[in-house]
């Protein structure tokens, strides 16, 4: 086999002993093969010298597809892209004034819970301003109470004294006119 084929083997040689050379910088002159080999093809994929032939290949055909197909679905994903960049705005936008209003209520709900700390601060202190004056008004009636008391004594004691003034005069008579 190897009779009939002689030219294509050494090509396979030589093809492998290029691609299994370490990769090197490329030289001016594979650069301008390069370039080129790349300018016979136009955008469509299809072969500078196969337009003018009439030849186009099943291969050609099929690269020129995958490309269209990869061109749209890069201008799709762009495209992707951008709808969901323009989304997740407007979607942040959107939780930004969700934020702002839970501040808002949060604002609304704090002063609304100072105010009833306040108010119950104030009932307690009222509460116990009740407390403390209930004591005190116990504490009033109860002198009130002693000093009635007292009174009642004091009332008792002038009435005592005073039948005990008008015995020692009465007596002070009787001695009187015995020695007399």
């Amino acid at each position: 086999m190897s009779s009939y084929y002689p030219r294509t083997k050494d090509l396979t040689r030589t093809r492998k002993s290029v691609t299994d050379s370490p990769p090197s910088s490329p030289s001016p002159t594979d650069k301008n093969y390069r370039h080129e080999r790349l300018s016979r093809y136009d955008s469509s994929g299809e072969s500078a010298t196969d337009k003018p032939l009439g030849r186009t290949s099943s291969y050609t055909r099929r690269e020129t597809r995958l490309a269209a197909l990869n061109r749209q679905e890069q201008d799709s994903t762009t495209k992707d892209y951008k709808k969901m960049y323009a989304e997740a705005l407007h979607e942040n936008e959107r939780l930004k004034s969700r934020l702002q209003d839970s501040k808002q209520e949060l604002v609304k709900i704090r002063s609304q819970l100072e105010k009833v700390t306040q108010r119950h601060d104030r009932i307690s202190e009222r509460s116990t301003v009740l407390e403390s004056e209930k004591r005190e008004k116990q504490a009033l009636e109860k002198r009130v109470s002693d000093m009635e008391e007292e009174l009642k004594i004091l009332t008792e004691l002038k009435s005592d004294n005073q039948r005990l003034k008008d015995e020692n005069g009465a007596l002070i008579r009787v001695i009187s006119k015995l020695s007399k």
